[in-house]
């Protein structure tokens, strides 16, 4: 009988603060106008400064225990991908299995930036399909606004804090669950988006910390072109995997780095955006955290029905990029 991960919860976090961009308009010189026409974002939320990455993940998951009717002790596995962890050691998963008192669980981060949760989802799906576990969490969740050097108008405006997650569980039969996953990497291209100090190459230093070396660099112009071309081979990838058309597409869960992007994905798979999810208005680029922010928006809203075909993508730092196909 043919064993497939079911997506059984998702959940999401975002903090209390809302930066507005007529906030950053008092910060850095820029304006509304010019965040909205090259991004999409509105507005991004902001973490409280006693909170951390786990926090927000171990808010996110409980949510998504909630939605799937299990219990932190049923949890076999806990995956967090995130770029911004509570510290180099130990993990965040591990800090998380803590707070929900998922014993049991063996934990651990990944870090693929933007495409964390695709990554994270591949890998759940793997173990579950050797049979390895048979409840897994994964989350993606981002403090990325402590990463942000606030002077760069080019990046301060599009990045926030949030979590999202999901419960996968095994399932004998049917036709829901994860249909495949397609995860890519080109590091000859990690300098067009990265933080280049802070760990061993550039190790912290009062230096490292005056130059702002700990903070996101991104060329948003060459990212742009690479992110449309990359995401288009990869929905290619995934149709022509499970022998299917544009047309059998339902929804489309894009990261949320830039509603033009997501637009042009859009119009590659024929789909209207009524049948795409959008939040980079309210959430900005909240990186790992986007497409489950995204997901448990849709399915909350109750815009995801069962049957649906879901396809997740993502682009990020690494250079990663990556796709998931669901049927939910």
């Amino acid at each position: 009988m043919t064993v497939r991960t079911v997506i059984a919860g998702t959940g999401s976090y975002l903090p209390e603060k809302i930066l507005t961009n007529a906030d950053l308009e008092k910060m850095v010189d820029t304006t509304d106008e010019w965040i909205v026409s090259r991004s999409g974002i509105r507005e991004r939320r902001v973490a409280a400064p006693e909170q951390a990455t786990s926090d927000l993940a171990t808010e996110a998951a409980r949510k998504a225990l909630d939605m799937a009717g299990s219990s932190a002790a049923d949890l076999d596995l806990i995956i967090v991908a995130t770029l911004s962890p509570d510290h180099f050691f130990p993990s965040t998963a591990g800090l998380v299995q803590r707070n929900l008192g998922a014993f049991k669980a063996a934990a651990f981060d990944l870090e693929a930036a933007c495409t964390g949760f695709i990554y994270a989802l591949s890998i759940g799906d793997a173990f579950i399909r050797m049979g390895s576990y048979e409840n897994i969490l994964i989350i993606g969740a981002e403090v990325l606004t402590r990463f942000i050097n606030w002077e760069d108008r080019s990046t301060c405006v599009l990045f926030g804090d949030g979590a999202g997650a999901a419960i996968l569980r095994r399932e004998e039969g049917g036709e829901r669950g994860v249909l495949s996953t397609h995860l890519h990497c080109d590091g000859r291209l990690a300098e067009l988006l990265y933080a280049p100090g802070g760990v061993s190459r550039i190790p912290p230093s009062h230096e490292m910390i005056d130059q702002k070396l700990n903070t996101v660099r991104m060329q948003g112009n060459e990212i742009f072109k690479i992110a449309v071309t990359k995401l288009r081979e990869v929905v290619e990838e995934t149709l022509e995997k499970n022998g299917l058309t544009e047309e059998d597409i339902d929804f489309l869960v894009p990261h949320q780095a830039n509603l033009r992007i997501i637009q042009a994905t859009a119009k590659r798979l024929n789909l209207p955006m009524e049948k795409v999810v959008v939040t980079v208005d309210r959430h900005g680029n909240t990186s790992a955290a986007s497409v489950p922010l995204a997901l448990d928006d849709a399915v909350r809203a109750g815009r995801i029905k069962s049957g649906d075909r879901v396809l997740l993508e993502a682009f990020g730092g690494g250079l990663t990029w990556g796709a998931a196909l669901v049927r939910w």
